[in-house]
């Protein structure tokens, strides 16, 4: 019998949400997604300690104050992580803009361009990177500049249609829509249980998914933040679908039937939208979920951020005793 993983390959590039060097070897997705959590977690693994000794003694010979080396050596310590995995794949790895750029658009471009500039130094060319932006509209105005260039971009921490729809009138290479953020917000609001078919995180993915398709928009459709495998499945044949290495292994045991829910001949009627900042902006007001999940994600991932410089400059005063 073939797994569910195995068909799933078959209708949708699998993506794996993890910075776990062996579990990337072993699942073998075509890209990986990383950000602030994943990179500070593999940091605190064997597999990096090489890396974080290299790091701190770089960073002990740059000038500037504490503040500003610790910061360098965390942005290079990510990419450390990036380069890592862009040896398994044989797709893209992408990078995250700090969170606390994200409502920046001319410092998350400089940022940007700073990550490309790091890994061409270490011989991986931009083609096999998606810098990840969060979908403020700052974020969004980034991705457009970004991607006229020919820097291909993630928006991440979507949550709504507004935001998709803005996300691909600035031509975005690829939307994560976050699935299992959305289920708990729902969850936690209401107190109920969803199963998967009427999960609303599900349903916003498959929304988003036909609005593109119908209206003919190329950007790419990545489901995330999955919270059990009949989200999974119940997005079989979404463009591609970033998912934790957990989640991977429970479908490559299960040996059942997996039905294509999506398709890009599938598709009912859906206009248009004329979307500006104040229809944006407008949108997310009256989207109380979609704006408090993207302000909580930011601080997250603003947090880890800060914990992983915390974590440098604690290296770097150990160094220098």
């Amino acid at each position: 019998m073939t797994s569910k993983l195995d068909q799933l390959r078959k209708i949708t590039t699998v993506v794996a949400d993890t910075g776990d060097i062996e579990a990337v070897a072993r699942l073998k997705p075509v890209d990986c997604t990383t950000n602030p959590t994943i990179v500070l977690k593999a940091l605190g693994t064997p597999m990096f300690a090489d890396d974080v000794k290299e790091a701190v003694a770089w960073g002990r010979k740059q000038a500037g104050n504490s503040q500003g080396v610790a910061a360098a050596v965390a942005d290079r310590l990510a990419i450390s992580v990036g380069a890592a995995l862009s040896k398994l794949v044989p797709g893209r790895v992408s990078t995250e803009v700090d969170a606390d750029l994200s409502f920046d658009t001319q410092a998350s471009i400089a940022k940007a361009h700073s990550i490309i500039a790091a890994y061409k130094q270490r011989g991986i060319e931009h083609d096999r990177i998606l810098i990840k932006l969060a979908s403020t509209w700052e974020g969004i105005r980034a991705a457009e500049a970004l991607q006229k260039e020919g820097i291909d971009c993630n928006l991440t921490l979507l949550f709504s249609k507004a935001q998709a729809v803005a996300c691909a009138d600035a031509g975005a290479f690829l939307i994560s829509p976050f699935v299992g953020r959305i289920l708990d917000w729902y969850k936690k609001s209401t107190g109920k249980e969803f199963g998967a078919e009427e999960d609303p995180g599900v349903l916003s993915v498959r929304e988003i998914y036909n609005y593109y398709k119908v209206n003919g928009i190329k950007t790419v459709v990545m489901g995330a933040s999955f919270r059990n495998v009949g989200e999974i499945e119940a997005l079989a044949g979404c463009d591609r679908l970033t998912i934790a290495p957990a989640l991977l292994d429970e479908l490559s045991k299960d040996e059942g039937t997996l039905v294509p829910k999506l398709s890009p001949d599938a598709r009912k009627p859906d206009p248009k939208i004329a979307m500006d900042e104040k229809t944006f902006r407008w949108m997310m007001n009256e989207d109380a979920m979609a704006t408090e999940k993207l302000a909580e994600g930011i601080r997250a991932f603003a947090k880890d951020l800060q914990a992983l410089r915390g974590m440098v400059q604690k290296q770097l005063e150990l160094a220098a005793a």
